[in-house]
Formats: C-alpha cells, structure tokens, sequence
C-alpha cells in the first residue's frame, strides 16, 4: 500500500512518450487510472502493457469542450469520480518565431496551456465539494527560462508554470493540492531529428522518458509542490529568476550552434 493506492487519476497526454511511462508507474500503485488521448487504437496498446491497471480509456480531444466534457463523463461512470488531474498533454516546436504559422501558435498555447486550466477548472467543482483533490502540471525548465529557437513553447511552460502558482494560492484555504513538475529535456517523439543533432553538439542534458515519469511519481507522492528534475539546470532555474543577465550570457554561443539547427 502506498499514498497511490487506489487513486482516482486523469492522465491526459497518456499516449505521449512521458505520459505512457507515468502511466505504467501509476499501475505499480494500482491507482484507477483514467487515460486520455486522442488515439482509441494507442490508448488501447498502452492498456495492454499496463500491469494489474484498473483502467478507463476515453478517446477525447481535450482542446474541446466537448472532449473535456467527456473526460467528466467517463470518470464518473467508470469510477465515480476522480482524486487526481495530471496534465501531461504537450506540443513542442524547435524554430524562430518567425517561421511558425499563427495556427501552430495558437495550437502550442491550447493545448499547453488553455486546456489544463479548462479542465482544472471541469474538476474543481467535484473537488471543492469533497475538499479533497490533486492538480498536477506538468512543465519544463523550458517555462523558466526562456530558451532561443523555443519561444512558443517555452511562453506556453511560463504560463502554466503561473497558472499553477496562482491557483494553489486560491485554493491554499482548501485541502486541494496543486504541483508544478518541470522536467529538463527529455528524449520523446517530441523532438525532431533537429533537436536531436542540436542537442549533442551543444552537449545539452537529456532524460529518458522512463526516469523522467518515475521522478514526477514520487513528486507527487511527496506532494511537492513545485519540483524541477534534473542538475545543473535545477539550480539555474533559481539563477535566471534572480540574474537573468547571467543566464543570457552563459546561453549565447548556445544560441549561436542551434541557430544552425532550426
């Protein structure tokens, strides 16, 4: 038996490479897990790798409102109810600003951003009313410091990075928690081939997926409520918020390399 055991969890982005792998370290814990994706046929193959899983599988594309609606749905039928959100869902772009569509713009901060906060905002009700719950966010590094060639994405990781801040503060009278779980760099479907050769050549750290999922899982387990994976990069987490100049100075022939990339 462990804090886990027999959670009520929604996992968005539960295909994705971080996603799966927390999802296969929830079911050591035999949580009740609500997996969400847009795929039925690879929601389906991560349930067969799933060991002793009680598991709902809901298809739904969660930048809907109809797609969230479901996610409420399906939780209440299968389990009634849930103790846990975990926003795992993401998209990533490596390139200048000025070569990403409006779309690609406007998708990035969807998905990374507006549907956490709307489907934080479908579970609270439930939440609330128990006064009981877990949010948890999952960012990057990459939303504390602002990364060249990753603005999009890095502006999407601020603001959810924000968004978790504040509504712990607005719920700090309740017994809801809210976490902040930020990863360095990890090596998923995410990252093109560009990202890949960019990152060897600036010698950039890298985590595997697997590691990355056993750290938000015990993160969780502790009820930390802002956590950053992976040194040196934790520790210039807190020097860019306090000498950001530092920061620009020590990543300039970072930026320099990776221009060659994009």
């Amino acid at each position: 038996m462990t804090a886990l055991t027999g959670q009520r969890i929604i996992l968005t982005g539960a295909t994705g490479g971080i996603g799966s792998e927390i999802a296969k370290q929830l079911s050591k814990h035999r949580c009740q897990l609500g997996l969400v994706g847009r795929s039925a046929e690879k929601l389906s193959l991560l349930a067969e790798q799933l060991d002793n899983a009680d598991v709902c599988l809901i298809a739904a594309d969660i930048v809907t409102q109809q797609g969230r609606q479901k996610v409420i749905e399906q939780m209440q039928e299968k389990f009634s109810g849930y103790d846990m959100l975990i926003n795992a869902a993401g998209i990533m772009d490596f390139t200048s600003l000025l070569e990403q569509s409006d779309e690609r713009l406007e998708a990035m901060m969807q998905i990374n951003v507006l549907a956490p906060m709307q489907l934080s905002k479908k579970v609270l009700p439930y939440m609330k009313a128990r006064n009981k719950g877990h949010i948890v966010n999952v960012g990057s590094v990459f939303g504390s410091i602002g990364f060249a060639w990753f603005s999009a994405y890095s502006s999407s990781k601020f603001a959810l990075r924000g968004f978790s801040q504040a509504l712990r503060r607005e719920l700090a009278e309740t017994d809801i928690k809210v976490s902040y779980i930020a990863p360095r760099a990890v090596k998923t479907s995410l990252n093109s081939s560009a990202v890949y050769d960019m990152a060897k050549e600036v010698k950039m750290n890298m985590d595997s997926p697997q590691w990355v999922a056993q750290k938000i899982v015990q993160s969780i387990a502790n009820n930390d409520k802002e956590k950053y994976l992976g040194f040196p990069e934790s520790l210039f987490v807190r020097i860019n918020a306090v000498f950001p100049g530092i920061v620009d100075i020590a990543t300039r022939a970072q930026n320099k390399i990776a221009e060659k990339y994009i």
